[in-house]
C-alpha cells in the first residue's frame, strides 16, 4: 500500500528524533507548515521539498514515495 505524504514525514521525523520545529528550521520553514503536512492538510511545494531532499541528504523520491528506503 502506497504511503501518504504524511505518513512518510511522521515515519521520517520519528526515525531521526526530529521535532517539527528542528525540521522546520532546517528547511527553513515555520512549524506551522510542518504541522499541516502532518494532519495532510497541505503538501509541500517543488521548492520546499527540494529544500528537504538537500538537507537531509535524501532523495526527493522518499519524501514522494516512490522509494522507500531513504
Amino acid at each position: 500500500m502506497e504511503s501518504s505524504f504524511s505518513e512518510i514525514l511522521k515515519d521520517f521525523l520519528l526515525e531521526n528524533n526530529l521535532t517539527q520545529v528542528e525540521f522546520a528550521k532546517k528547511i527553513g520553514v515555520k512549524q506551522s507548515q510542518v504541522s499541516e503536512w502532518l494532519k495532510g492538510k497541505a503538501k509541500p511545494g517543488y521548492d520546499i521539498l527540494k529544500s528537504m531532499a538537500l538537507a537531509f541528504n535524501v532523495s526527493a523520491d522518499y519524501f514522494l514515495g516512490i522509494i522507500d528506503n531513504y
